[in-house]
């Protein structure tokens, strides 16, 4: 039987006995409906990962002893940061739940033309908060030890304008790709293999002409996924494995 894995964001050391806190009490004893003396492996995105024991299991409290540390290293091969274009509740929750199982280190939500609540900052609030749910459910399930970063949502123009000063200021292998089903090039035609990549992909109903065009302006390749035209969702899925499979760990 597989041992659940549970983040907690706070100190571990072998020999402690410390108490969850709600969002892994809630997990642990209320969703798996662990007792004592079950076993557990906590992380905390600060590298390896530790075996602990469900001491205490109440209602509204529960503990766990630590126990060994070992230092499992899952952190990705190839440092990939994912821009993707806010898409609508599930299709979001979907593509980064997906791009932190394939690997990517940094997640960036832009707001592009068809994104939909782009200016409401309250309801970005809440959202960054869920997402950030959603990416540690993710490294909980997948078996990774570390937390990819999840960026401030950033308007799609701005956000350009800044990754075209980086790139010119730090000139060591590193790919930025713009997804475009007319691009006349897959990710296969690339020849040299890439020190890091940044991937943008547009939310429901793509990128629009002027996006894709600036992206390009600014030193991004366009780049295709064969002859069909993919969800937000699927896109990045897609995307991700080819990139980890080509340059990545996906395989290894």
């Amino acid at each position: 039987m597989r041992i659940p894995r549970c983040y907690l964001d706070q100190p571990l050391a072998v020999g402690r006995e410390i108490s969850l806190d709600e969002r892994a009490h809630r997990h642990v004893v209320q969703v798996l409906r662990l007792r004592t003396g079950a076993p557990l492996i906590l992380f905390n995105g600060e590298g390896g990962e530790y075996t602990a024991t469900l001491t205490q299991a109440e209602r509204r409290t529960s503990a766990v002893r630590i126990e060994t540390h070992a230092s499992r290293e899952t952190r990705p091969v190839l440092p990939i940061t994912l821009a993707q274009g806010i898409a609508k509740g599930d299709r979001m929750d979907y593509s980064l739940q997906k791009a932190t199982e394939l690997g990517v280190s940094r997640i960036q939500p832009v707001i592009t033309r068809r994104t939909v609540g782009g200016d409401d900052d309250r309801r970005l609030d809440k959202r960054m908060a869920h997402w950030r749910g959603v990416i540690i459910s993710a490294c909980e399930q997948c078996g990774r030890n570390d937390i990819p970063e999840l960026l401030p949502p950033a308007p799609l123009a701005g956000w350009l304008g800044g990754y075209r000063a980086g790139l010119d200021a730090n000139r060591h292998g590193g790919l930025g790709l713009v997804l475009d089903p007319r691009a006349t090039h897959g990710l296969t035609d690339i020849g040299d293999e890439p020190a890091s990549v940044i991937l943008l992909i547009g939310p429901e109903g793509g990128l629009d002409e002027n996006e894709i065009g600036q992206a390009i302006h600014e030193g991004m390749t366009p780049v295709r996924l064969g002859p069909r035209v993919l969800r937000t969702e699927t896109a990045g899925v897609a995307a991700l494995a080819v990139i980890q499979a080509l340059w990545g760990d996906l395989g290894h």
